[in-house]
């Protein structure tokens, strides 16, 4: 596990994944995880089934020493890129933790830090305190995208939570974008109703 050295150590280990990035529509969330030491049952939330991912979510919660949630929106991210705006929603989520973290643990996502800083590759593989932090980041944001669908149920975002599908896009091109959608994604600026 990635978290060894530092827990051997003594110290606090933040990990932290986002939800969403590459969705048309919707936030992009992100969720910093700080476990204690153990051993945990915790992958990668597209390995989780939706049930899996709510039942791991409740011990998450009662495990956590802390944890902390942070969501950009649509227009946020169209304003900023991608990139920037989940690293601004991760600082956020790391702000927002009880507890200061003496280390950080992401899935590839470089962060400018004053702790000691692991960013990986597949580091929800590696990490329960990464893997945590992508389940909550998944379960909060699947959620939001429910919500959104009463709003807007023609786009069907219950079912795909607002990612290209091929059902999403026919909904584009029918109805152009919601609010909600990432105008500056391909897909979303060729809709002929943009």
């Amino acid at each position: 596990m990635l978290e060894n050295p530092f827990w051997r150590d003594g110290l606090l280990v933040a990990g932290v994944d986002e939800a969403g990035r590459g969705a048309l529509a919707g936030p992009l969330v992100v969720a910093a995880v700080v476990l204690p030491r153990g051993r945990y049952p915790y992958r990668d939330s597209k390995k989780l089934s939706p049930r899996q991912r709510e039942i791991l979510l409740d011990h998450i919660l009662q495990t956590a020493l802390a944890w902390a949630v942070a969501a950009t929106s649509a227009a946020e991210i169209d304003r900023l890129g991608v990139l920037k705006a989940t690293h601004r929603a991760a600082y956020t989520a790391l702000d927002r933790l009880r507890l200061r973290p003496q280390a950080v643990i992401t899935d590839y996502l470089f962060l400018s830090l004053d702790t000691p800083l692991l960013s990986p590759p597949r580091a929800e593989d590696n990490s329960p305190s990464v893997a945590a932090a992508s389940i909550l980041a998944k379960v909060v944001r699947d959620r939001i995208m429910i919500g959104l669908d009463k709003l807007y149920p023609q786009y069907g975002f219950a079912a795909h939570k607002g990612y290209g599908t091929a059902r999403h896009l026919q909904a584009l091109r029918r109805y152009g974008p919601a609010e909600v959608h990432r105008r500056r994604f391909a897909p979303v600026a060729r809709s002929p109703l943009l």
